[in-house]
């Protein structure tokens, strides 16, 4: 299989050469973390066996978000988390994409316009949730920003999971869509959506005092599908927070300089493969590195941690009363992280050190100490 390490230290140099003008501090960090992931480069633990006492030196993951070594597990808890926070009812997957004419100015000030796509979208549909007519009540919603098209080019979106019901905190009320009880249905119109949407990005925009781009299309796009309880949206959404925007099984061929990956057509849903230079690749896996200290994940609405309590006296009031086919399944033990084991007995070991800086061998023609040799 062709790492990610392997294609930054081959061709991690001339892509500083060709873009280092413009590359970003979080970019030249996860350059150097995923380059020196889980290799003798970087720091390593001491691990020791509780049965036969054996001790070896493992290689610490570099822990990025952006590596597609790491974060497995981090992945599959987050997982676990969102969807036990499933409240009954349908769940509608809701995707706000800004027009390609304003990814240039979306890219020159990432992290006030990504913090402004989530907040526009969910005010958006927190407005549409006070004004239906058989909802009145606030929202809940769990967003997940993506910057990347399945082509790798840069395409900022956010996806909202987001139950068919609201919650009156006024009157103790819990209402769902009488529409979507049996797991189908319809929500909120999605070209009333856009325009309530482009309005408030739009006003977002002109009071954080940018520029916008002349010529902005009058209609914008946003999708809203029903996804059942919600379950399956959450997984495929979890499965983005973590490990990159490509998978290295998908990184076909690596050779004379150029890059082969693979990507799945949305539209006729086939597999589909894409050759460019190798400093190419790392441009478009690096510009979907997120400004450090973003929150890619976010809850919304009565799904904010905040309201943890008040989630789960609700979850017991209408489980009873819930149609068995929009409840969310049963809880389950969460994933335990997994244990490594001695190569000698099998027995588990335990990390005794961490953080053992690396043992890097001195210049041919210097002395221990790194004076000249004589």
């Amino acid at each position: 299989m062709i790492t990610m390490a392997n294609i930054i230290g081959r061709f991690g140099a001339d892509y500083l050469a060709q873009y280092g003008a413009s590359v970003l501090p979080s970019q030249r960090q996860a350059i150097i973390a995923m380059k020196n992931c889980r290799s003798m480069l970087g720091p390593g633990m001491l691990a020791q066996c509780g049965d036969c006492g054996g001790q070896r030196v493992v290689p610490h993951s570099c822990g990025h978000r952006n590596c597609p070594h790491c974060q497995h597990f981090e992945s599959q808890r987050c997982i676990e988390r969102q969807t036990q926070a499933l409240v009954p009812g349908s769940y509608f997957l809701i995707t706000f994409t800004l027009p390609a004419e304003l990814r240039t100015l979306v890219w020159q000030h990432q992290r006030l316009l990504y913090a402004a796509l989530m907040d526009c979208a969910w005010e958006t549909l927190r407005t549409f949730s006070q004004n239906h007519r058989q909802l009145q009540g606030s929202a809940g919603a769990v967003a997940v920003l993506h910057t990347h098209s399945r082509k790798l080019e840069f395409h900022p979106h956010v996806h909202l999971a987001m139950p068919a019901a609201a919650l009156d905190a006024n009157k103790g009320l819990w209402r769902t869509l009488r529409k979507t009880s049996n797991g189908g249905g319809y929500l909120f119109n999605h070209e009333a959506l856009a325009k309530v949407f482009r309005a408030k990005f739009l006003a977002a925009v002109a009071e954080l005092g940018l520029q916008l781009p002349p010529d902005l299309p009058d209609a914008w796009v946003v999708d809203c599908k029903c996804v059942g309880n919600g379950e399956k949206a959450l997984v495929y959404l979890g499965r983005y927070l973590y490990r990159g925007v490509i998978q290295e099984k998908d990184i076909l061929r690596c050779e004379n300089g150029q890059v082969t990956y693979r990507w799945r057509d949305s539209k006729t849903k086939k597999q589909e493969q894409r050759t460019v230079s190798g400093v190419e690749f790392l441009r478009l896996v690096l510009q979907h590195v997120l400004p450090k200290g973003f929150r890619r994940a976010r809850n919304y609405g009565f799904l904010h941690p905040n309201s943890k309590r008040l989630i789960a006296l609700l979850r017991l009031l209408v489980f009873k009363t819930c149609n068995k086919a929009c409840a969310p399944s049963a809880p389950v033990a969460p994933t335990e992280r997994p244990k490594l084991l001695c190569r000698c007995c099998g027995a588990a070991m335990a990390i005794v050190r961490r953080r053992i800086l690396p043992v890097i061998a001195p210049p041919t023609g210097t002395n221990r100490e790194g004076t000249a040799a004589t």
